[in-house]
């Protein structure tokens, strides 16, 4: 006997195809842990856990981590990106096509951080050399995405303090900050756009507290000195290299 197939028989045969298909089990992204840092390890003062997440434009900034009181006096470091700290880069030389690490002074890349450290070097630049490096209890690599910093403080404290980040990320051009604003300044060549000053100010007797780092200016496109330039409006791309920062003292 010849089996006829119905219309009913086709839609319920459809229906259980897509029946199957929304019982899968779904697919999750992995989600990566961050970096976890620790510097100053041999601190004997409260511990500052400072959370870093990326954000859209975020490709391999520079970045310093620090402490001062409320009138601008440098306390301490807590971290600073190891091509600061020595002033040598990996991509400094290229010599047949290869490129080789070496010597490369980059005084616009950190002015706010390197004028508050206030080391001077021979060739007149507020900037670590590699004679005269940063200290390796707060130097490392620049993390390639988000991370946890876990620094020691030294005592004593003062009861209220600033904990700074900056960050800069070289040839992060736009419309305002090009590469013909600023014709034979060599220290602006690679600098594009400045560096972006994050602050959280701390009350010390008022702890555990977790904030969320704001930004308070720029550093100077040069160099040339460590203020904190309060005007962000020509900034762009920059303002996205950090999706959110976070500190915390426990």
């Amino acid at each position: 006997m010849k089996r006829t197939i119905t219309i009913t028989t086709i839609v319920a045969v459809f229906m259980l195809i897509v029946s199957a298909c929304h019982t899968t089990t779904p697919v999750h992204k992995e989600v990566t842990a961050p970096e976890l840092i620790r510097t100053n390890l041999n601190g004997d003062g409260p511990m500052i856990e400072i959370q870093f997440f990326r954000g859209e434009e975020h490709n391999h900034p520079l970045i310093a981590a620090w402490v001062e009181d409320t009138n601008r006096k440098y306390i301490q470091t807590l971290f600073i990106s190891e091509s600061i700290a020595t002033s040598i880069f990996d991509h400094s030389k290229n010599p047949a096509g290869k490129w080789e690490p070496g010597e490369v002074r980059r005084p616009a890349a950190l002015p706010v951080w390197s004028h508050a450290y206030g080391y001077v070097s021979s060739d007149g630049y507020y900037l670590p050399d590699p004679q005269h490096k940063a200290p390796d209890a707060v130097t490392g690599p620049t993390p390639s995405a988000d991370f946890k910093l876990e620094a020691l403080t030294n005592k004593p404290l003062p009861s209220v303090i600033d904990v700074y980040l900056e960050l800069n990320q070289s040839w992060d051009w736009n419309h305002y900050w090009n590469n013909h604003a600023f014709p034979g300044d060599k220290a602006y060549e690679s600098s594009a756009q400045p560096s972006l000053i994050y602050r959280a100010r701390i009350e010390l007797n008022k702890i555990p507290v977790s904030m969320e780092m704001q930004i308070v200016g720029h550093g100077d496109f040069s160099g040339r000195d460590g203020l904190i330039y309060k005007e962000t409006e020509t900034m762009t791309t920059a303002l996205e290299i950090a999706k959110k920062i976070l500190v915390q003292i426990k």
